[in-house]
């Protein structure tokens, strides 16, 4: 399980990397093929109640995903972007298995 974490502007707390871990560990279990997980958090602009930016880059043999959401807090963020890509994944998942199908 390879997962950078990298954050803009600040320190991330233990509590942060510990939920980090939590949740980007489902890709790896649901999806074993997955290489490394990029993680990149940063605050937005000032003003705005929802500027809690978390960037998350999957690698795994074919094409690499990349998901970006915004929240209030950084744990939201975190959830809305792994529930994002385990959503990308089953479906890419699902139309390599429709291929196969096809072509027997």
């Amino acid at each position: 399980m390879n997962i950078t974490i990298q954050t803009v502007g600040f320190k991330e707390s233990k509590h942060l990397v510990k939920f980090i871990y939590q949740k980007v560990e489902r890709l790896f279990q649901h999806h074993p093929e997955t290489i490394r997980v990029d993680i990149t958090l940063k605050k937005g602009a000032k003003n705005n109640v929802t500027n809690e930016w978390c960037a998350l880059y999957l690698s795994h043999p074919g094409e690499n995903q990349y998901v970006k959401h915004h929240s209030e807090t950084y744990e939201e963020s975190i959830t809305h972007c792994v529930e994002s890509m385990e959503k990308i994944l089953r479906r890419q998942k699902s139309i390599e298995l429709k291929l196969r199908k096809e072509s027997k």
